[in-house]
């Protein structure tokens, strides 16, 4: 764990500011119940990470302050128990003037609840492969006792840049718990997002693996139908007591994932199967007839036939790093007419060109005369110039016969 102190007064929490000595603030990349998130540079290993800030125990009382901290340290330890490809790992916990900051893997990516945003409902096969990666993980986390309590399309990250494009990573273990940790949340109050809680855990009682799976059931169903198994209603109490009710809505479009969904929200915890049962039976629906499970735990997850990375990133990440300004534009506002007089010529008309934005602004070139009036005034026009031709030669014949009767 890093940590550092300071008697002064902490100064407010922005980009550039530096966290426990060795994490300095880039821009703030998600926000949530348990605090901010913000793009970081590990100025040690030199490498970007996503810091989680905790919310701040400035004005709590000194038990309730104790109790966060503790709450983040629990976050920590809970997530570094898991370490799995389609995971976000934990990198730190780190104490700054005493205000908790989770150090994390940053990955840039949209969430699935950005994609769905975008592209609405997605193929039965694509939400196949998605489940059984985020099964995959959660079947080993719940091998080491963890129980993450808030599986929905927000927490799931599907990476859009580098080599690990199109790869699926569950996230945010805010609320998680493990077997035999101490209940730090107040008794009797739910933590997580109602659409997508099992009918249980909407009664008040104790989550566990099957909650999740019933978590992912709903994340599912919400991927291929384009609404959660409940519906949506601004109401959260009202929504909740539809959720323990157990009475989903019939999915139309899950295709071959209906039956699967089906038993993933059976209201009986006990009828549905293990996160590893989901995990292979999504694997194969993913496959397909011809194709290879195990490949499918591992290979990039597209949308239809657009690989994920190609899609436009929502409030992302790729707005994880701050826009360059724009180039200036200049407004010209109308100019009179300049002009020039030229000897022996009429007024003529200057050219006026406006510079492109790396100019300082428009600019005026010099006015020229036009390309028949020579610079010395006279015109060229052809029939002066034949009469003046005419006019030297007559001058010279005059000349040369007077230089003759001289000479005679």
């Amino acid at each position: 764990m890093t940590e550092t102190s300071s008697s002064q007064p902490p100064r407010p929490v922005g980009p550039d500011y530096l966290v426990a000595g060795r994490y300095r603030l880039r821009s703030m990349i998600g926000g949530g119940g348990m605090g901010a998130v913000w793009l970081a540079h590990d100025q040690l290993l030199d490498r970007e990470i996503a810091i989680k800030q905790v919310i701040s125990t400035v004005g709590m009382t000194e038990s309730t302050a104790e109790e966060m901290r503790q709450r983040a340290l629990r976050e920590g330890r809970i997530a570094a128990r898991l370490s799995h490809r389609n995971a976000i790992a934990m990198h730190d916990v780190a104490l700054e003037a005493g205000e908790p900051w989770l150090v994390m893997e940053y990955l840039p990516s949209q969430s699935l609840a950005q994609i769905l945003d975008l592209t609405g409902p997605i193929p039965t096969t694509q939400a196949a492969q998605l489940g059984a990666q985020v099964a995959d993980a959660m079947a080993e986390g719940h091998e080491v006792g963890i129980i993450h309590r808030d599986i929905k399309p927000g927490n799931i990250l599907i990476a859009d840049t580098g080599r690990n494009a199109g790869i699926v990573k569950i996230t945010d273990f805010g609320i998680s718990r493990a077997r035999g940790d101490v209940q730090l949340t107040q008794t009797g109050v739910i933590t997580g997002t109602p659409a997508y809680f099992s009918p249980e855990v909407a009664r008040g009682e104790e989550p566990t693996e099957a909650s999740d799976v019933y978590s992912l059931g709903s994340t599912l169903y919400t991927a291929v139908e384009g609404t959660p198994p409940f519906g949506i209603d601004e109401n959260s109490l009202v929504l909740l007591h539809r959720v323990a009710a157990g009475n989903i809505n019939p999915p139309r479009q899950a295709g071959e994932l209906g039956p699967i969904l089906r038993q993933m929200l059976d209201p009986d915890p006990a009828a549905r199967p293990t996160m590893t049962q989901i995990r292979d039976r999504l694997a194969v629906i993913a496959a397909g007839e011809s194709g290879n499970t195990a490949t499918v735990l591992t290979a990039p997850l597209t949308v239809g036939t657009m690989p994920i990375r190609n899609y436009p990133s929502a409030a992302t990440t790729r707005a994880h790093t701050p826009a360059p300004p724009p180039a200036p534009q200049y407004s010209v506002p109308p100019q009179p007419i300049r002009t020039t007089q030229w000897p022996h010529t009429s007024m003529v008309s200057a050219p006026e060109w406006q510079s492109g934005p790396e100019s300082a602004g428009p600019t005026s070139y010099p006015s020229y005369p036009p390309r028949d009036v020579p610079a010395h005034g006279y015109s060229s026009s052809p029939k002066v110039l034949a009469a003046a031709i005419l006019a030297v030669f007559i001058a010279l014949s005059v000349l040369a016969l007077v230089l003759i009767g001289t000479l005679r």
